[in-house]
């Protein structure tokens, strides 16, 4: 597997957001365009595609500043037909690596209770519960996460 480093026009990346969009519609029901408004990548700097040995995007994920040493991590997808391989978890760490690189010492992120997955991967990559922040303050359906960077 091959992890590139690149921005939100990356058309790979576009393609895997609309998929992971299509899956999030579904999921969140009727909360869908609430979530939606805070995921425009038009404004991301940093995302990394996944390729497998044939070249195809497999999974990707993003960083985006939050606060001065704080990087929210964004956009989070490995296409059904492609989990359980640890794609994501690659995916992940490379973005946690490059978020230390840009002087960051702390990730951030948010995910919601209808997906079990992303959270049991959080978890299983030490990231750690806490309190909703920002516009996800109060929502009952989001569940925030941080991970200290080394």
């Amino acid at each position: 597997m091959q992890l590139l480093r690149t921005d939100s026009t990356n058309p790979d990346f576009i393609e895997l957001v609309k998929h992971l969009d299509a899956d999030l519609a579904i999921r969140d029901g009727d909360d869908h365009p609430f979530y939606d408004q805070f995921n425009k990548i038009d404004s991301i700097k940093y995302t990394v595609v996944a390729y497998d040995g044939t070249n195809t995007a497999v999974g990707c994920g993003a960083i985006k500043q939050f606060e001065p040493t704080v990087m929210e991590i964004k956009r989070m997808f490995v296409p059904m037909n492609e989990r359980g391989k640890g794609i994501a978890g690659k995916v992940l760490k490379e973005l946690e690596t490059w978020a230390s690189e840009l002087g960051n010492s702390k990730c951030i992120l948010e995910t919601g209770i209808k997906q079990p997955e992303a959270i049991s991967l959080y978890k299983k990559c030490g990231y750690r519960f806490i309190d909703n922040y920002g516009q996800y303050a109060g929502v009952d359906n989001s569940i925030c996460f941080e991970k200290l960077l080394r």
